[in-house]
């Protein structure tokens, strides 16, 4: 076959932040599937098709992807951050799995990108220093139930947690449900962060002592990191650091 899927991470939203890697990809590529607001992130190019599509449409865009390929298309499949986080190539394997034998011959890579974890981790000082975990806080493909118990044995095991979707107008109980667990599990005021539009102009950095937070604080624009109770806040004039030591008392 002659076509191929590349599955892309484009960043957090900086421009800058985007791998040389996928950058060379994109400028040879037929067609660009994704997200809406992703795609329109794709520079124009008289060469390149886009194919933006709704949220909640991930196997049916894998598919339409593969599909073009086997067609001969060279066909971009885009992500935000890193596809392989909470996104586009986990969804384009299920469909290559459970759908056209010969879609297994294709050419088809995964290419990283830097997630909004990373970038929010770094805009701060370095709060996933030490061993952590990231978790999703949508359960629109898994239970609640599920997301609880996870955020229960993370905080036993003392991880510091980065949230991906931790607050949507169609589910505002949920991260709710999520800080009234956290606080009950955790028992004490380790730093929460709350950055929201991650490398874009107008991002912002909020650190807040666990037991004080609100759900407000957050919505689907903010990525959440929780340190571990071994995280330090080094205050100094401007913005404090934040880091999780390497080593552990």
């Amino acid at each position: 076959m002659t076509g191929w899927v590349q599955i892309v991470g484009i960043g957090p939203g900086d421009e800058t932040l985007i791998t040389p890697q996928v950058q060379a990809v994109l400028s040879e590529a037929t067609d660009a599937v994704g997200y809406i607001p992703y795609v329109e992130r794709v520079a124009q190019n008289p060469n390149l098709t886009l194919h933006p599509s709704d949220n909640r449409v991930e196997i049916d865009r894998s598919r339409h992807a593969l599909e073009m390929a086997s067609a001969g298309k060279r066909v971009v499949v885009v992500s935000s951050g890193d596809p392989g986080v909470f996104a586009m190539a986990a969804a384009v394997f299920e469909a290559m799995e459970n759908g056209d034998p010969t879609w297994r011959e294709l050419d088809i890579r995964v290419l990283p990108g830097i997630t909004a974890m990373l970038a929010a981790s770094a805009a701060c000082g370095a709060p996933l220093g030490h061993d952590f975990c990231a978790i999703n806080l949508s359960d629109n493909l898994k239970p609640w139930g599920l997301i609880e118990k996870r955020l229960r044995l993370a905080a036993e095991a003392d991880f510091a947690m980065a949230f991906y979707n931790p607050r949507s107008k169609s589910r505002p109980e949920g991260f709710e449900k999520a800080l009234m667990a956290l606080k009950s599990a955790c028992d004490d005021n380790r730093p929460m962060i709350f950055a929201r539009n991650v490398s874009h102009p107008d991002q912002s950095i909020k650190i807040v002592p666990l037991q004080e937070t609100t759900p407000d604080m957050a919505d689907m624009r903010t990525v959440v990191i929780l340190g571990s109770s071994q995280t330090r806040i080094i205050t100094r004039d401007g913005a404090p650091i934040v880091y999780t030591p390497r080593s552990v008392d």
